[in-house]
């Protein structure tokens, strides 16, 4: 599951995430995102990136149907929903899941 992250400076960015910040935080790769104002941030250095996967990771064997009451955690995330399983994020794509 390693797919490129695309680099997008969030401008304008005040609000400083860490814990206790009040978002849902996702551990992602190497560093934490956290779920705010619909997409998916990340902190990067002295700023805040939109973090966001620059290819198509197909999650493989994926059998569990995600949606309301599935017992994971839903994040909105631009227009569709991720859903937190495995340690990652889980979206709907054309009949699969993707890991995002």
């Amino acid at each position: 599951m390693a797919t490129a992250t695309e680099h997008r400076t969030h401008d304008s960015h005040t609000h400083t995430h860490g814990e206790g910040c009040g978002h849902v935080a996702v551990p992602h790769g190497d560093h934490v995102d956290y779920a705010h104002e619909g997409h998916i941030h990340r902190v990067h250095e002295d700023h805040v990136d939109e973090c966001a996967s620059t290819g198509h990771a197909a999650h493989e064997g994926h059998t569990h149907t995600h949606g309301e009451g599935c017992g994971h955690v839903a994040v909105p995330h631009e227009d569709h929903v991720d859903y937190v399983h495995d340690g990652h994020r889980h979206a709907a794509h054309d009949g699969h899941w993707d890991d995002h």
